[in-house]
């Protein structure tokens, strides 16, 4: 690398850190613990990167940077903060930033966005308003929640169609709304829409008519499970709205372009849903973010008028070591009956196991579904229907007569396509041409299959 570095972070082990690895790196490098400093070098026209905190003693780093952009235009600055949460991106990407890391930062890394920003001119800073409240909707600061704010903050006025995929529980509608209520079209309508606003002519209509009076956002819920009628009334519907009135940012558990060579999903309304793909991780990918979230549930019910009860390690160590099937929802949902239910001060291990306990039996055993070998993921001598039938009438009746969260029918697919595909795949030995041919599917839609439900194959001679 070539270049000087200018450097602003109060923590003194970091400024040395990040100058010993950039000056092996070969550039040259400005370190300072105060913001004054830096904006001085700036100004002075001193440097070819900023690397900077957020906050410092004497200043701001993100309130810093329009006056870095006027001083010099075309310097990239590299935000880096312990305040890792989605408004820390959201506001680095707003005010112009090159890139933005949250610490701990992994050292190669940060080196690597280094070398790609000297390589290219910087950016200058955007004048947006500040979002509409602190109140965050996404919560966590764990690597894959960071990966996620850092795409969110991108796309966020992008004048692209996004598709946001997660499992049911993961808070995908919730990223939707981010993308809405943080966008420079906040103003504007946000329009929720399901199966039944495509269900005939006349509700489609109705949608349509909404849409074009309101602009905005239109959010299409589940669109992997609109029907064939459904789909063409859509994209009527989605070629008849103004150009760049009305940004569309539609939901899925299953990403449909798994459907596309079965002639399940139509290929010309995919291309119109996906320019961006956005994934939310679920939570077993994130148990980091339990205690955080527990504790952000907590305060939500209590402001609600709950009483605040407090949860013991032992209770803390529960939730991180269940499975949670139905994700961040689950987990709400869990923590609100404990407050309604208890009255002690403190929850403790045992009455985090009791409420667990009422959930599905195959709740715990799911997460570990995946790691059992072929042929393990279920016992007994049932037929499959029968097997199906029992655990779904336990599911249901978990419930206590609500229904349970919307996109059950792909949750139970993917449950028995998973070991189904597994088992295919050891008895041809790992041959993805056979495998598909065994199971009556396009051997292109099988690939797609394996990468997504994240299946690991073993090709090997099958002795038989």
């Amino acid at each position: 690398m070539d270049g000087t570095v200018l450097i602003a972070d109060d923590d003194r082990t970091i400024r040395t850190v990040l100058s010993q690895a950039l000056t092996r790196a070969g550039c040259k490098v400005h370190a300072a613990g105060s913001m004054a400093t830096l904006l001085r070098w700036v100004e002075e026209g001193l440097g070819d990167l900023v690397i900077t905190d957020v906050v410092m003693p004497d200043g701001n780093g993100l309130e810093a940077m329009p006056r870095i952009a006027a001083a010099r235009p075309d310097l990239p600055v590299i935000v880096i903060s312990a305040q890792n949460t989605i408004m820390t991106a959201i506001r680095a990407e707003e005010h112009g930033a090159y890139d933005y890391l949250p610490k701990p930062f992994d050292l190669p890394d940060l080196l690597r966005r280094v070398s790609r920003a000297l390589a290219r001119p910087g950016r200058g800073a955007a004048d947006c308003a500040a979002p509409p409240t602190e109140d965050l909707p996404l919560v966590g600061r764990s690597p894959a929640m960071q990966t996620l704010y850092r795409l969110v903050a991108r796309v966020l006025n992008a004048d692209l169609p996004v598709l946001v995929l997660g499992e049911s529980g993961t808070g995908k509608s919730l990223v939707a709304r981010v993308l809405h209520d943080y966008s420079d079209n906040r103003g504007a309508a946000f329009i929720e829409a399901g199966a039944a606003d495509l269900g005939s002519d006349a509700a489609a209509a109705a949608l349509r008519a909404r849409a074009e009076a309101g602009g905005g956002t239109l959010a299409l819920e589940e669109a992997g499970d609109l029907d064939a009628a459904a789909q063409a009334r859509l994209v009527r519907l989605l070629d008849a709205l103004p150009a760049g009135r009305m940004r569309v940012i539609a939901t899925g558990q299953t990403d449909p372009a798994i459907l596309l060579d079965d002639g399940a999903f139509r290929r010309d309304l995919y291309f119109r849903l996906a320019g961006v793909i956005v994934e939310v991780p679920p939570l077993t990918s994130r148990t980091g973010d339990i205690p955080l979230l527990a504790e952000h549930f907590l305060d939500v019910a209590e402001r609600a008028g709950l009483t605040r009860r407090q949860l013991s390690q032992g209770a803390m160590d529960a939730l991180c070591a269940y499975s949670w099937p139905g994700n961040v929802r689950q987990l709400e949902t869990t923590l609100r009956s404990l407050l309604v239910t208890g009255s002690d001060p403190e929850i403790g291990r045992a009455e985090i196991a009791r409420v667990l306990g009422r959930h599905p039996a195959t709740s715990q055993g799911q997460a570990q579904g995946r790691k059992q070998g072929p042929g393990q993921a279920h016992g007994g001598d049932d037929r499959l229907s029968g097997s199906v039938a029992r655990h779904l009438r336990r599911y249901f009746d978990q419930h206590d007569g609500a229904l349970p969260p919307p996109g059950l029918h792909m949750r139970i697919l993917r449950e028995v396509e998973v070991p189904l595909i597994e088992i295919a795949l050891d008895a041809t030995g790992g041959n993805q041409a056979k495998c598909a041919d065994l199971l009556g599917i396009n051997r292109n839609t099988l690939r797609k299959k394996i990468t997504d439900l994240d299946i690991q194959v073993t090709r090997r001679r099958k002795l038989m």
